[in-house]
Order: C-alpha cells, then structure tokens, then sequence
C-alpha cells in the first residue's frame, strides 16, 4: 500500500446480512425497574475473501442486566450479526505480506468496524422492544477498540 489515501467510503457496499443468532432470556418473575446497568461483552472478527474482494465482520454481542441481585436471575440476550462488505478498490486496500497475513488500511478497518457496530445498534433497539431489556442501547465506542480490543492505551 502506498502512503497515497486511497480509502473512498463509498467503495464500500454490504451485499449481505445474516442474524445467525438472536436470543432474548427474560426469567418470568423478571421486573425491569429494577435494573441498574447491563454488562456487555462483545467481539468483532474480519474475514477476507481477497480474489472476490469481499469481507466478513462477524459481531457477537452478550448483554446481561444489572440488578445488584434484586432480581433472583438477571436477564440476557445474545446476538450474532454477520455483514458481508464487497470493497470495490480491495487490491488497494488489502496486501498479503510475506507471512500470509493480511495488511488492511487503517480507515478501511475502521470504516467496517464502525458500519458493523452502528447497523448492530439499530437492530438490537428493533429487536430488544418489548422486551425487560427494552432500555438498552449499545453505547458510543471508538471504533478502533473493537478492532484491538486488548490493546491499553
């Protein structure tokens, strides 16, 4: 890759979307008032079909209540999403080096990273309705974090 940008945002299109999983366990003797935060964990992992100019952004997100034990069970849900990404200028933005790994610009990581996440945001407010987990919105994050996630700063 050269130090010229070549990243344009509007290369990017998702051609697919898949909910692989989606589930909601609400206990029956559950009371939403109750909940003081949730805990959430999630990961992000990219995938590369690089001759077809595609990649996989799989986001697996766990949320579970917190009701600092009012609440007997807490309440959980867990989903995973899967995006497919065609990068129209892929040969510009992705390289093999020696090792076979692969070398992905910086913006166009953070570009998936963030469509992933915000799209993901939008489904779980859809989904969530109706139900005790029904106040949950996935919150604003740097998008770079679910890129490293162990990375300290």
């Amino acid at each position: 890759m050269s130090d010229k940008n070549l990243f344009v945002a509007e290369k990017i299109s998702v051609v697919d979307f898949k909910l692989v999983k989606g589930q909601v366990d609400i206990p029956e003797d559950f009371d939403p008032v109750k909940i003081e935060g949730h805990h959430v964990d999630n990961s992000l992992e990219l995938g590369f079909n690089l001759d077809d100019k595609l990649i996989k952004s799989d986001f697996i997100i766990d949320i579970k209540t917190e009701s600092k034990g009012v609440n007997k069970i807490e309440a959980n849900a867990n989903f995973h999403f899967v995006f497919i990404f065609h990068i129209e200028n892929m040969d510009d933005l992705a390289k093999l080096d020696k090792s076979d790994r692969i070398i992905l610009d910086p913006l166009l990581a953070n570009a998936l990273s963030s469509i992933t996440y915000s799209t993901s945001r939008g489904i779980l407010l859809t989904r969530l309705q109706g139900t005790a987990l029904q106040g949950f919105i996935l919150p604003v994050i740097d998008a770079n974090v679910l890129l490293h996630p162990n990375k300290k700063e």
